[in-house]
């Protein structure tokens, strides 16, 4: 089993314990959160729906982002990720939810935001914790090193912990 699939299946047994949902908004990864997910059998119980929302205009279409964000502060950034988890939350209505941003590469990066840069929001009802992540590594390497810390942080938070430490 990859270790992928074993934090959703850890994530799966938390969220049933509370019989709560999760609900994702991903653009790098590019639905990879969502499908890791849903390789556990029986994961319909906790999990309904993701959104993939690659371009700006879907951002805002989809996910309710102001559209003036992107000219103030960029796609990649702690205001798109925390705008683009609550209206995953307020589509769903999932309690918890977890949000992605970044810029996977090889090209698009800046030197505010080299490549390797992405942004997670974790939210829990109206509470929102957003975090800046720098990976190395391909364009491959980014989007796994993404799912993975999106995944440890949902597990801390369905367990009432911060999910910045740990």
């Amino acid at each position: 089993m990859s270790a992928l699939t074993d934090l959703a299946m850890r994530l799966g047994i938390a969220l049933q314990a509370q019989s709560a949902h999760v609900t994702t908004a991903e653009s790098c990864t590019g639905g990879g959160i969502a499908e890791a997910i849903t390789r556990v059998a029986g994961s319909s119980a906790w999990f309904e729906v993701g959104f993939v929302t690659y371009s700006n205009e879907q951002k805002t279409h989809v996910l309710k982002v102001p559209v003036d964000l992107f000219g103030e502060v960029g796609a990649v950034s702690r205001e798109v990720v925390g705008a683009m988890v609550r209206g995953a939350q307020r589509a769903s209505g999932a309690h918890y939810g977890v949000a992605v941003s970044g810029v996977a590469g090889p090209g698009g990066g800046s030197p505010e935001k080299p490549v390797g840069t992405v942004w997670l929001a974790w939210a829990a009802g109206e509470h929102v914790i957003t975090r800046r992540f720098q990976f190395d590594g391909d364009r491959q390497a980014v989007r796994e090193q993404s799912v993975e810390a999106a995944l440890v942080g949902l597990i801390r938070l369905v367990a009432g912990e911060n999910p910045l430490e740990g």
